[in-house]
């Protein structure tokens, strides 16, 4: 039996497991992070979208965590008569506890305690169906669970032998050693495997930028629209559905716009506050390729009262990813839930519905203009005497078509404008 398999111990009844959430006051978070019924207000819609449901909540004053406990001893008697009286079996933390506290807490309710972290990688494990994706999900649960080994078993008594040769008697190995360097080999065999995807990423990359194809990222708070959004302009079809991260696994599609000709929309993870570290590092292979990409589309749930926290969340995770000085299109979603004095306006800001489709046309010009600056769809025409140059182009561009003429070649090319600018004279 794998490792998380014991961990997990999950009901088998069928029945959604029943829950009491735990938070920290806002004076207690840092400044950023004020919002702290909101953010129960989410993680009670993550313990709902794991399958379990909320009965019962509490938050406790105090100016820092305490650091055996985090919430403090009274507070901790008053959730354990608070799952009691509501015959709950799982006490789910709003912020990401130490080993040890995780271990006290544990003993404390005799039940079984998450973190948000925990809560997040359990839906990951979930939703994740490509071989990249569970390879993700599984290397993030590894790092996790590495550090939180200790206290967890009730096995962990020396193994001796009496009968062993003389000289080598003594404690064995404990079953605590053999987990953690069991998990050791799983970690370094999982990032072996990522990082033969990290070197197909490479390849594939390389040959987009051989062949001119530039790639738009859409990014955004989980359940912003984004899958929505992919769905309306690509027909992609993939599952969207009102759900914190309801889509895991990235996906791309082609699309044709204007001037520009055909380009890569991706889909990429849905961002969340709070997202575990050891998520974001395993999903170094994915969200890498934000770095990369050539015009970032933030989507943002105009809808949601948060859009502002949601919007510096996304905005701060895509400068930790490198991705900081991409051009950016901010595309405010479900404007059709908004009245028409709240609409925001700016250069790089679009109001949109992924639904009905309105202001996805303005979208497509404004990622047209913004890639224009780096690739343009032209027609060529050469003499004769000079269609050496073709050959140029399908080495260094994108040849839609090619036409012999009487006088000429004509070539219809996606090109770089550095490479356009030496063979300006040629264009019709």
């Amino acid at each position: 039996m794998d490792i998380f398999d014991k961990i997990e111990q999950r009901s088998d009844s069928g029945e959604p497991e029943k829950a009491i959430i735990v938070g920290l006051s806002a004076d207690s978070m840092p400044l950023h992070d004020r919002s702290t019924e909101e953010s129960l207000d989410e993680l009670e819609a993550l313990l709902e979208t794991a399958g379990g449901t909320c009965l019962g909540r509490a938050l406790q004053n105090r100016k820092r965590p305490e650091p055996r406990t985090f919430i403090g001893e009274g507070k901790v008697e008053e959730v354990k008569e608070l799952a009691k009286a509501n015959d709950c079996n799982v006490i789910v933390f709003d912020n990401e506890l130490s080993p040890s506290q995780t271990r006290a807490l544990t003993e404390e309710f005799e039940l079984r305690v998450l973190d948000r972290s925990s809560l997040i990688l359990d839906i990951f494990a979930g939703r994740a169906q490509t071989r990249e994706g569970r390879l993700q999900v599984e290397l993030a649960q590894y790092n996790y669970l590495l550090p939180r080994l200790s206290g967890m078993w009730t096995h962990l008594v020396s193994q001796t032998g009496s009968s062993a040769p003389i000289g080598t008697r003594g404690p064995g190995e404990t079953q605590l050693e053999t987990d953690r360097r069991h998990i050791r080999r799983k970690i370094d065999k999982l990032r072996a495997e990522l990082n033969e995807v990290i070197r197909t990423r490479d390849t594939q990359r390389r040959l987009r930028e051989k062949n001119n194809v530039s790639v738009i990222a859409l990014v955004g708070y989980t359940n912003a629209g984004k899958s929505t959004l992919l769905n309306l302009l690509t027909g992609a079809g993939i599952q969207a559905e009102n759900r914190l991260f309801d889509t895991l696994d990235t996906t791309t599609r082609r699309l044709d716009i204007g001037d520009i000709g055909e380009v890569l929309l991706s889909d990429t993870v849905g961002f969340i506050r709070k997202l575990p570290h050891h998520l974001v590092s395993a999903f170094k292979a994915t969200l890498e390729e934000l770095k990369y990409a050539d015009l970032i589309v933030h989507v943002i749930d105009a809808s949601s009262p948060e859009w502002e926290e949601q919007v510096r969340v996304v905005d701060n995770l895509i400068v930790t990813l490198g991705a900081g000085d991409t051009p950016r299109i901010e595309a405010y979603n479900k404007c059709d839930k908004l009245d028409a004095d709240v609409r925001r306006r700016g250069d790089n800001i679009v109001m949109i519905s992924a639904k009905t489709g309105q202001g996805t046309e303005q979208l497509l010009k404004m990622a047209e203009d913004r890639l224009s600056d780096r690739i343009q769809k032209v027609t060529l025409r050469f003499p004769y005497d000079k269609a050496g140059l073709v050959e140029t182009l399908h080495r260094d561009g994108t040849v839609k078509d090619t036409r012999y003429l009487e006088d000429g070649v004509e070539v219809d090319v996606v090109v770089g404008l550095s490479l356009l600018g030496k063979m300006k004279e040629y264009v019709v």
